[in-house]
């Protein structure tokens, strides 16, 4: 019994770097957060973080899974809502991105390092992009199955954009990436109303 105590608790504090991790790298940047900033944040040391999740690559993969978990509990997402509900909901998550640009700056920095398929990131690029182009070819299509373009390639051109829009966002704050995201959306699927 002192074992499920002891697994509980290692569950538990995972959680709570997570969740620090999530608040260091959103206050600070993906470059200024350090292992000893976020293991004070939950009273461990840095070797304990290691300990948890075996490497930083790792901890920061768990950041950003952690992440779209979060998106996916979302009120506004899940698997019945409609095209309109879809879109508004991939806008939401785009411009929540804007409020914490250190969980965008990670993102695209892993993106890159993840190319490499012995990268800790690799595998949960190769699941996210899949469950992303799965969700949106689900939900742009119309009743009879049609869209502009193809299903799959729609939701490619979707995720190209919004991963690029996240790049350009990081350099130029100006950019309105969930306005050329609904901007986007609405010329590839248009509203009922205006078709």
């Amino acid at each position: 019994m002192a074992r499920r105590g002891s697994y509980a608790k290692g569950v538990a504090r995972r959680e709570e770097i997570l969740e620090s991790a999530l608040d260091v790298i959103g206050r600070k940047g993906y470059q200024n957060a350090s292992l000893k900033q976020i293991a004070e944040g939950v009273g461990v040391t840095p070797a304990a973080l290691l300990h948890y999740f075996g490497s930083k690559e790792e901890l920061f993969t768990e950041v950003l899974r952690t992440r779209d978990e979060r998106d996916e509990r979302s009120p506004h997402l899940g698997d019945s809502v409609g095209t309109a509900d879809a879109k508004a909901a991939f806008i939401e998550v785009i411009r929540h991105n804007t409020e914490v640009p250190g969980v965008v700056e990670l993102f695209s920095r892993l993106a890159v390092d993840a190319v490499d398929p012995a990268h800790p990131a690799h595998e949960y690029f190769l699941a996210r992009r899949e469950r992303l182009r799965h969700a949106i070819t689900e939900a742009f299509v119309d009743d009879e199955g049609r869209a502009a373009l193809d299903p799959d390639t729609m939701s490619r051109v979707i995720q190209a954009v919004a991963d690029g829009l996240q790049l350009q966002w990081m350099i130029d704050r100006s950019v309105d990436m969930p306005g050329i995201i609904g901007a986007l959306m609405d010329v590839l699927h248009p509203p009922a109303e205006s078709r």
